[in-house]
């Protein structure tokens, strides 16, 4: 049997910038996109804004219980007509890399994502042509003050076809239902105490070293995660440190790969490679991370030991042992046993004449004194 999953891709966005724009809702066909937008070959997705290119994203601010309106505009690139499903979307940071995503159409909103509701669910874009559609952003009462990020997302209603190889034992090739969106990125922040803050959890440290120290390089994987504990976005920076025995300092870079935004309440898994990791020593691994106004650190204990050299030295040394051992037991004299004679004492025969006889007890006869007689 053949299956059909619909996987959702999500282009790249726009960089974050300051701009803040509110509009009433009307719809309005325009000709051109604008110089920056979400896009790919076919169509774009952006803020609409009095000047091309002035907008790349939404940067919104409200209090609880307020609702704000604006607008999104979807242009049409292709030479044919194109149907759209618009909607909000919560954003978050994907587990690879920290990249910003966003959740899809059928998965449970809880942030932005619900909030947002466009004037349109489905939008038909002529060719080469844009339409801007108004939406509303209604932040609940009890919404939790801080960033809640998200996107108005452009869904092509059209499944293309993708084939990818067959898995399991009857081979051949599964069918791929792929649905493509583009989104306009929405920084919202709502109103009240912002809380910034930042871990650094589960460093581990993995080893990988020649059996026989100097025979070849060594290395070592440092994993860590980063988890914004607080309600805001941060920019998180790190460094990598490592010291040795009586406090050397092994190994001290800053560590590359980092999410430019790691968004409120989200954790990534991040690594980074040490070459030339010690072969026999014993320290620390520490990661630092630090962003505006917070800075946090955990660390690792290792041991660098050449175990192969190690195991064999044990080994010898044991049978070493054993061989002395015997040796000793072999040497040693022996001990009487309790029923018989000691070792190393002759047997002494018995003599029948020797032996009193049997019988009643023998007195013997009194001596006459020696004196003159009468």
């Amino acid at each position: 049997m053949r299956r059909k999953p619909y996987v959702l891709l999500l282009n790249a966005l726009p960089p974050l910038s300051l701009s803040l724009f509110l509009f009433l809702p009307f719809l309005v066909l325009t000709s051109a996109p604008p110089a920056t937008a979400a896009e790919n070959a076919e169509w774009a997705v952006y803020p609409a804004a009095s000047h091309l290119g002035s907008r790349p994203y939404f940067y919104l601010t409200a209090d609880p219980g307020t609702t704000l309106t604006d607008r999104v505009t979807v242009t049409n690139k292709s030479a044919a007509p194109l149907t759209f499903l618009l909607y909000g979307a919560d954003a978050y940071n994907t587990a690879r890399d920290g990249g910003f995503a966003v959740r899809g159409r059928e998965e449970k909103q809880t942030g932005a994502g619900a909030w947002i509701k466009p004037a349109r669910e489905r939008v038909t874009v002529p060719p080469r042509s844009a339409v801007t559609v108004p939406y509303t952003l209604t932040v609940p009462a009890d919404a939790d003050p801080g960033d809640h990020p998200g996107a108005v997302v452009a869904l092509d209603e059209r499944i293309a076809r993708a084939d990818a190889p067959g898995r399991g034992t009857g081979g051949g090739t599964v069918a791929l239902g792929v649905q493509r969106a583009v989104g306009a990125r929405v920084y919202l922040r709502v109103g009240g105490p912002t809380v910034p803050a930042l871990a650094v959890e589960d460093v581990t440290l993995d080893q990988d070293r020649p059996l026989v120290p100097g025979t070849g390089a060594s290395t070592a994987v440092v994993s860590y995660t980063l988890h914004n504990r607080g309600n805001v976005t941060l920019s998180p920076k790190a460094a990598l440190r490592a010291r040795g025995l009586f406090g050397r300092t092994l190994l001290a870079r800053d560590l590359d790969g980092l999410p430019a935004e790691l968004l409120p309440r989200q954790k990534i898994r991040l690594t980074s490679r040490w070459t030339g990791a010690p072969q026999f020593d014993r320290g620390e691994v520490t990661v630092t991370a630090t962003a505006r106004g917070v800075r946090e650190s955990a660390g690792v204990s290792f041991v660098a030991l050449p175990w192969l050299p190690l195991a064999v030295l044990l080994a010898a040394l044991l049978l070493a042992g054993a061989v002395v051992l015997r040796l000793r037991r072999r040497a040693r004299p022996g001990t009487a046993t309790r029923n018989g004679p000691q070792e190393g004492t002759p047997e002494r025969a018995s003599d029948p004449a020797s032996d009193p006889l049997p019988g009643p007890a023998r007195t013997p006869s009194p001596k006459p004194e020696a004196g003159l007689s009468t």
